[in-house]
């Protein structure tokens, strides 16, 4: 009989070694009380640094006002034309006169690829001399840009506008030089530098040149 006894202070103690572990077990159940975890909704109340990102779009819109003002006064260099100046030349002293002005826009720093040189009548000799060589090589020396270049009546309109475009008047018809300074107007970047009978390039160009 006192065996009996002993018995239940046995399943007594499996009892109670048993209850702690459950109670262990409680313990993880508030675990789950990952309550900090919800703290997380505060991190989206950190709008603070989207509000860094409200003033962004002022800015955008104020740079969306900027390119207006500048879009016309970009257009309003495109629109200046070239200086104009005349030197006054018989159509026999067109050309001499012409490589004087050459001469000092070099002197004055003016790089060569910066000219182009137009002749009404005869050709420039540089030009004759170099289409020797063949159209191509010729006209791959003007997209060189490299040095002065010389041509004719005949091809100005093919000619890229350069800094500064020396026409010399030496021969030719009206209609020459009607159709030819127009041209060099037009190819001119910042100046013009016409050489020959005043008269005569008043009458296309304008009174007052």
């Amino acid at each position: 009989m006192p065996l009996i006894p002993e018995e239940p202070q046995i399943h007594e103690k499996a009892q109670g070694p048993r209850a702690t572990p459950a109670s262990g077990r409680t313990a993880p159940t508030p675990r789950p009380v990952p309550g900090p975890r919800p703290a997380a909704p505060p991190r989206p109340g950190r709008p603070g640094p989207a509000r860094p990102a409200a003033p962004a779009q002022r800015a955008s819109r104020d740079t969306a006002a900027k390119p207006a003002p500048s879009g016309p006064a970009a257009a309003a260099p495109a629109r200046s034309a070239p200086q104009i100046q005349l030197i006054p030349a018989t159509p026999e002293g067109a050309l001499d006169a012409a490589e004087e002005a050459v001469d000092l826009l070099l002197d004055s720093g003016r790089a060569p690829g910066d000219v182009l040189v137009v002749t009404t009548g005869e050709p420039h000799p540089w030009a004759t001399h170099e289409l020797s060589f063949g159209d191509a090589a010729y006209w791959a020396q003007h997209d060189a840009g490299d040095d002065v270049f010389y041509t004719d009546a005949a091809a100005v309109d093919r000619a890229a506008s350069r800094a500064v475009v020396v026409v010399a008047l030496n021969g030719g018809d009206e209609a020459a030089a009607a159709t030819v300074l127009p041209l060099a107007r037009s190819r001119a970047g910042t100046l013009l530098i016409v050489c020959g009978d005043p008269q005569r390039v008043n009458s296309v160009l304008g009174a007052g040149v």
